[in-house]
């Protein structure tokens, strides 16, 4: 058990989350700054990451999703005029990835000028909403009393 799950006792059945994080503190010490990137939440449950990607075609990024990782990767191929007299797009391979929550799903991706973006939703399970639990009243709860002292 990690020293965040003893620090916090209160949680029950969070283990795998403490793991999570511990997991992107280590990648995110490894994080490059290429390509550059947004972030932005749209509502309560959207979001679109947006990802700097001039001189990139559609077929030179891939995206894959696996464990709760979204991982972006671009290779262009080398150029057949490589002679520039100045060159300031940088074309370099990267990946990048995104943890992602066990609720939240990859609903889309696009090229809009110039940048990717990929439209993310987070989806809640009905059992999960939030719910109103109705109170008993004396009388009901008078009756609720030999169900529960018989199947103790």
């Amino acid at each position: 058990m990690s020293y965040l799950a003893n620090s916090f006792p209160n949680l029950i059945g969070f283990d795998n989350f403490f793991e999570k994080v511990n997991q992107i503190q280590g990648e995110i010490a490894k994080t490059v700054n290429y390509p550059p990137y947004n972030i932005s939440k749209v509502d309560d449950n959207k979001y679109v990451i947006e990802l700097a990607v001039a001189g990139f075609a559609k077929n030179n990024i891939e995206l894959e999703l696996a464990d709760s990782t979204l991982k972006i990767t671009g290779k262009v191929v080398a150029d057949e005029n490589p002679f520039y007299i100045h060159k300031g797009i940088a074309t370099r391979a990267f990946e990048r990835k995104f943890t992602l929550a066990d609720q939240v799903e990859v609903k889309d991706a696009a090229m809009v000028n110039g940048l990717l973006k990929v439209f993310l939703e987070r989806i809640i399970p009905d059992h999960k909403k939030p719910k109103k639990i109705d109170i008993k009243d004396e009388a009901a709860a008078e009756g609720n009393k030999q169900f529960l002292t018989e199947n103790s």
